[in-house]
């Protein structure tokens, strides 16, 4: 049976806590700021963190097992930067301080900038975007405001390519543009011809993600960069498989006007519920008076015997704050130091292994699983999780037995061009025995889809809940219920 809820385990009485009586005159809270009812559960300290560690180890991490979340790069965050982010001066840092009192926290933000830059191929960068998807309106913003100011309001379109990730037409329509999907060719390179035929006077920009959602580097990029330049407009790119080029391409020297990256990704600050996200963007030279502000700057030069004093610079032209008070600053610490110790070889050996790694994943698998697209891939790998001789099995089966083997699945059906997709990113962190075990699970379930292909419509079997209704879970968010296998 599963174990009782905290709310069953309460009862009328019992108390975790119990505070001192108070120094200072007590007073009413105003009724309008109370509810009426609060079923808050009664229940002691010991009750409390006995069911928090349940939960706790109902949960799959990266430090429990292998992650292989594609295009989301799980890969592990170093102790040392949750370290890092947890010094005092850090930690306990406001953001109304005054700059004089904070110059280690903005000599932190200023080089963290400066890294970006180098290692992007920009000339600035802008830490205030709370996320990913923030960065990506960011990134759009821009361009808006660069048509803008030049006049040049007729151009009112933007090409995305339909392997691009899912926020970038969302992004684009929220900034009032009109999307136009770009189809990709027999290699899961953007069709050129389909890209130069959209390349006239109403073109804003292009969004690409390079590599693409397929795990594939754009064969064509600089061709498709000029096109877009060509007709007037920008290129933004989605910095989100960053992963893959650390240390080896540098969006900027490609072409790229804009792009946002992912800390949370490729810099190893927390993803998801360990959030909180940032997404800094970087731009070329003839962009960075928009970047959002402020920004860290160096206000007065040091000399012999002064260091330099940081301050806050807002851009001449920018689009703007997006967050409140500075960006996620805990994050940039962590980022920060892992840039820091990883160097400039630390970093290209990131990417390497991280491309390695998917490439021998691909090799083990390819031949029990369709590779849609046979070629090199970058940081990750999407097969195809369906056979003509086995029907009754979708990837959706395959994800849920791989939960038998103590893997939690990769990402199912994304990207949307390819059928059945799964979609497999190692990440440099794992070692060649647990790529060695999750390749023996997959190839052991794509031989149970033909012999025994009940045996996945029915996983997982050894988890601690079964199959959920995922369609009832999506429309009935009931976050205390607990359902029975």
């Amino acid at each position: 049976m599963p174990e009782p809820l905290i709310y069953e385990l309460g009862a009328p009485g019992r108390r975790g806590v119990r505070f001192p009586a108070p120094d200072v005159p007590l007073a009413e809270l105003p009724a309008e700021h109370l509810r009426a009812e609060l079923p808050l559960p009664e229940v002691g300290e010991l009750e409390a963190l006995r069911h928090f560690t349940r939960m706790s180890q109902l949960n799959h991490s990266i430090l429990t097992g292998f992650y292989p979340l594609g295009s989301c790069t799980m890969k592990y965050n170093p102790v040392i930067n949750e370290e890092t982010a947890r010094l005092p001066g850090f930690l306990h840092a406001h953001p109304l301080q005054p700059a004089d009192l904070m110059q280690g926290s903005l000599a932190i933000m200023y080089h963290l900038q400066e890294w970006l830059k180098e290692i992007g191929g920009f000339a600035g960068v802008s830490l205030q975007p709370a996320a990913g998807a923030q960065g990506e309106l960011a990134g759009v913003m821009i361009i808006r405001a660069y048509h803008a100011g030049r006049g040049d309001a007729k151009r009112d379109k933007i090409l995305i390519p339909d392997s691009a990730h899912g926020t970038n037409p969302a992004t684009s329509a929220m900034s009032g543009y009109r999307v136009v999907e770009l189809p990709s060719d027999a290699r899961g390179n953007v069709d050129l011809a389909a890209l130069k035929a959209e390349c006239d006077d109403t073109l804003a920009g292009l969004m690409l993600t390079n590599p693409n959602t397929l795990g594939l580097f754009e064969e064509q990029v600089e061709e498709v960069i000029a096109a877009v330049h060509a007709a007037g407009g920008l290129v933004y790119g989605d910095g989100a498989n960053m992963n893959a080029l650390l240390g080896i391409a540098r969006p900027g020297d490609l072409g790229f006007d804009v792009l946002h990256y992912n800390l949370h990704k490729t810099f190893t600050t927390p993803h998801g519920g360990g959030g909180p996200g940032s997404g800094p963007v970087g731009v070329a030279a003839h962009l960075v008076e928009f970047l959002p502000g402020p920004i860290a700057g160096i206000l007065e030069e040091p000399t012999e015997d002064e260091p330099p004093f940081y301050g806050w610079v807002t851009p001449a032209k920018s689009i703007g704050r997006l967050k409140a008070f500075h960006g996620n600053f805990g994050m940039h610490v962590r980022a920060f130091t892992y840039i820091l110790m990883q160097g400039a070889e630390g970093l290209r050996s990131v990417s390497e292994h991280a491309v390695l790694n998917a490439n021998y994943l691909k090799a083990k698998l390819q031949g029990a699983y369709k590779v849609p697209y046979d070629r090199a891939c970058m940081h990750e790998v999407v097969l195809e999780g369906r056979w003509a001789d086995a029907p009754e099995v979708h990837a959706l089966d395959i994800a849920k037995r791989l939960m038998d083997f103590g893997f939690h699945p990769p990402t199912n059906y994304f990207p949307l061009i390819v059928r059945e997709a799964l979609m497999i990113e190692p990440t440099e962190t794992e070692d060649k025995a647990t790529l060695d075990a999750f390749a023996e699970a997959m190839l052991k379930i794509a031989e149970e889809a033909h012999s025994a292909p009940e045996v996945l419509k029915q996983a997982p079997h050894t988890t601690a809940y079964g199959r959920m209704d995922e369609v009832r879970a999506a429309r009935q968010l009931v976050l205390c219920c607990e359902f029975p296998r």
